[in-house]
């Protein structure tokens, strides 16, 4: 064989390497890009599913406090319109007082028919959702809650608002319900481009050494990790908990931007 038939071979060997190395790397892109696909299809799954399931325990926790609220608050107002409308007949005076709780009572069911109503449940922002639950928990006397909000307040993702909503919703059941706390501060500071939560109790706290997750807390990670949020719980014994988020507003489009205002 002769020099020019040994470089002829050569390059035609050069070449056929050189489209089996395309080939394979033109198959590995489509199955990392196939496989990207399916892991994107099944993060949007899961946001679905995550986010429906979060709609549901919201709406169950609201009629949850409002039965609640419907008996201990309302109930006990109504018994005492009652009673003092027993007594009109030997004390007219007492009319007023008839009244009076029944005038407060009025302005409370009207308080829980727009928690009810599913249409005023969807307009109300981040804000305006805290701070109702939170004027809740005060009013049936569970615990002295507030509200401090700092910045410029900015339209978020409603989906993202949903997920925020219930994370916090989480904490302040725990709180209430195990925490022993007399006091829960909650504040939000809207920055340029992110928004920082901040929740506090006065409660027993726990050692973060000893202690075992529950499935609540892991809810919240898992919640907070679906929309890319920074979360953190820290407690100590003695020293109540504190729930820490920092969640970045992500720009909104011309369409969903005018579908708010």
């Amino acid at each position: 064989m002769g020099q020019k038939e040994t470089i002829i071979l050569i390059s035609v060997l050069i070449l056929l390497l050189l489209t089996l190395t395309i080939i394979i790397l033109f198959v590995v892109f489509v199955k990392r890009k196939n496989q990207l696909l399916a892991d994107q299809e099944e993060i949007k799954e899961q946001f679905k599913k995550e986010l429906t399931k979060s709609k549901i325990e919201i709406r169950e926790a609201t009629l949850r406090n409002i039965s609640w609220e419907l008996h201990d608050n309302i109930g006990q107002l109504m018994t005492l319109a009652k009673i003092n409308a027993q007594l009109v007949q030997q004390d007219p005076s007492k009319i007023e007082e008839v009244i009076s709780v029944i005038g407060i009572a009025l302005t409370e069911l009207r308080s829980l028919s727009k928690s009810i109503d599913p249409e005023s449940i969807k307009k109300l922002s981040l804000t305006e959702a805290i701070g109702l639950e939170l004027e809740r928990y005060n009013r049936l006397d569970y615990i002295n809650a507030s509200l401090n909000i700092t910045g410029n307040i900015l339209p978020i993702e409603d989906n993202d608002e949903v997920i925020l909503f219930r994370i916090l919703q989480e904490f302040f059941i725990n709180t209430i319900k195990h925490s022993k706390a007399s006091t829960l501060d909650v504040k939000l500071n809207y920055e340029e481009n992110n928004i920082i939560i901040c929740a506090k109790d006065d409660g027993i706290g726990y050692s973060q050494d000893i202690f075992t997750p529950g499935q609540g807390l892991s809810n919240m990670k898992n919640r907070a990790k679906l929309i890319n949020t920074e979360f953190r719980i820290d407690s100590n014994i003695g020293k109540g908990t504190e729930l820490f988020i920092k969640y970045q507003i992500k720009k909104r489009t011309n369409e969903t931007t005018s579908s708010h205002s």
